[in-house]
């Protein structure tokens, strides 16, 4: 592995032949190509860029010294670094890629480990149902990654004839899915290809590096930062660079509370020096020390564009913020707000184990081909008990039996938020005989509790089933408390004996007269 991810031998001088070397091979990538036509690292303000090539090279060797001993030993690095098929190597990193895309690389590990201990390679994938793959991926987010995963598969083997893409541009070109970021990290990591990432991590890290301002999503700054990323990446190891960038952006350079006095390559940082001439030049206004002299670090005024700087960020320093003014993101757009109708329609099985009725969803569009239950969105403009008669009426259809809105029990409510909708399930049931439940489409089914925990639902589905296990659970626990309480009553009343009465029969109108010691008797022993 080593062989082959040493593009350019180690014997060689460092500075700029290293740097100039590195050009060549970033050539593999079209796209790369294309873009830095239009956006070159030599033309970007010196202030936001790496200059000098003897800084490259020592930021290099500070940041992959650091990964060398502190670098996570995660399951898809291991396969990356061991496994001597390209093939597969190329597929696993494929695989890893597409999970940790929008996903946190503690939920991903399991997930993965599950994956390619079931499909090692891209043919056992490619000859797996669409079915299996959703029920795998059920509870990992994003579906229709999964499906592109095994989209990608079947292309490989059947147009491709099993083999793997091996360079950047088939890569980008050829699998479903694969942007020029996952690209190249699949080129550089399986395939030793020179050729720098940027992602989220990398964005942070490197908007930090060079005081880098504007917002991070436009397209100057994109091109930009994939300059310099295409710039820094050691051509001797280019697949642990980008990992050890993105590491240290995980770990290190994170979003809130950075730990800066840990960074590796914190002496190559312009957002880290501007925190402290911020901070050296406050204590001289509070001191009165006016006339010391300055410190020699370039602020970020001192850009060549100054003014005209498509880098530069345009809102006010924030010292409060300090490295975390950068990099500026514009405000998220708030999610879509929805209400689903939802039934949970439960019959007796064969077994004596409660069936549940789901549905699948399209094939396309949000959570593709996954079950549910009989769902309808909400909509403003009809009334609950309309639409509520909607719902009853699709769920009579699939039954082909005949169900009025007053058989539907209300839950409650269950939300779940997507990334790009606040999504609130309100939540009914229903209990059908067994004369009612014959199914009348193929797009529906029963599955027992067992077979729903491992079908392929989403995380709402399994949200829904965990409220009306708790609504039946709460239910359960006030019957047997009552019991409970009727038990102990009638316990106690066993023990304690009913204590004696005054007979007071005949001031009740019994035919018995007590006599009036008697009365008096009994009224002071009421009162004690």
């Amino acid at each position: 592995m080593s062989k082959l991810r040493s593009v350019v031998s180690k014997g060689k001088g460092v500075g700029q032949e290293m740097v100039e070397k590195a050009k060549p091979k970033r050539k593999k990538s079209a796209p790369a190509v294309k873009e830095e036509k239009n956006t070159n690292a030599t033309s970007l303000p010196t202030y936001h860029t790496f200059p000098d090539p003897a800084d490259v090279v020592r930021l290099r060797s500070d940041l992959l010294n650091w990964y060398d001993k502190e670098k996570r030993e995660l399951p898809w690095r291991t396969l990356a670094i061991t496994e001597s098929d390209l093939n597969i190597r190329t597929y696993a990193v494929w695989v890893s890629e597409i999970m940790l895309q929008q996903t946190q690389v503690a939920t991903v590990i399991d997930y993965y480990n599950k994956w390619m201990k079931r499909w090692p390679t891209v043919q056992d994938l490619a000859a797996a149902t669409l079915e299996e793959v959703n029920q795998m991926w059920a509870g990992l987010g994003y579906y229709s990654r999964g499906k592109r995963l095994h989209e990608g598969s079947q292309k490989v083997v059947s147009a491709l004839k099993g083999h793997m893409p091996h360079t950047v541009d088939s890569l980008l070109k050829q699998l479903p899915g694969v942007g020029r970021y996952t690209a190249a990290a699949i080129g550089s990591i399986a395939l030793g290809q020179v050729t720098g990432t940027v992602d989220g991590n990398v964005i942070r890290v490197l908007c930090r590096l060079r005081a880098i301002g504007a917002d991070s999503t436009s397209p100057a700054v994109t091109e930009a930062l994939w300059s310099i990323a295409n710039k820094l990446v050691d051509p001797d190891r280019p697949g642990d660079f980008n990992q050890a960038m993105m590491e240290l952006g995980a770990r290190v350079c994170t979003p809130k509370g950075p730990l800066c006095s840990q960074c590796p390559i914190q002496t190559h940082c312009h957002s880290y020096s501007k925190v402290h001439i911020k901070q050296e030049k406050n204590s001289q206004k509070l001191l009165g020390k006016l006339d010391r002299k300055p410190s020699t670090l370039p602020d970020i005024e001192d850009c060549i564009n100054s003014g005209t700087c498509t880098l530069c960020p345009s809102e006010p320093w924030n010292d409060e913020l300090g490295v975390q003014n950068f990099p500026r993101k514009p405000a998220k757009k708030p999610p879509r707000v929805e209400r689903t109708l939802t039934c949970v329609v439960i019959r007796a099985g064969e077994g004596g184990e409660d069936e549940y009725l789901l549905t699948q969803r399209p094939n396309k569009g949000l959570l593709a081909g996954l079950w549910e239950f009989p769902s309808l969105l909400l909509e403003e403009k009809n009334s609950d008990v309309k639409q509520k008669r909607a719902l009853c009426a699709e769920i009579s259809r699939i039954l082909g039996t005949k169900l009025t809105e007053s058989l539907l029990q209300y839950v409650g409510e269950v939300v779940h938020i997507f990334s790009h909708i606040h999504q609130t399930y309100m939540v009914h049931s229903v209990c059908l005989r067994d004369s009612d439940a014959q199914m009348q489409n193929e797009n529906a089914q029963w599955l027992t509790r067992t077979a729903l925990q491992e079908a392929a639902v989403s995380t709402g589905v399994k949200k829904i089933v965990k409220l009306c296990d708790s609504v039946v659970g709460a239910k359960e626990q006030t019957s047997k408390d009552g019991k409970r309480k009727k038990l102990t009553d009638k316990k106690n009343d066993k023990k304690q004996p009913t204590p004696k009465k005054p007979k007071l029969d005949a001031a009740k109108g019994g035919s018995k007269q007590l006599s009036l010691n008697s009365f008096f008797k009994t009224v002071k022993e009421e009162s004690d």
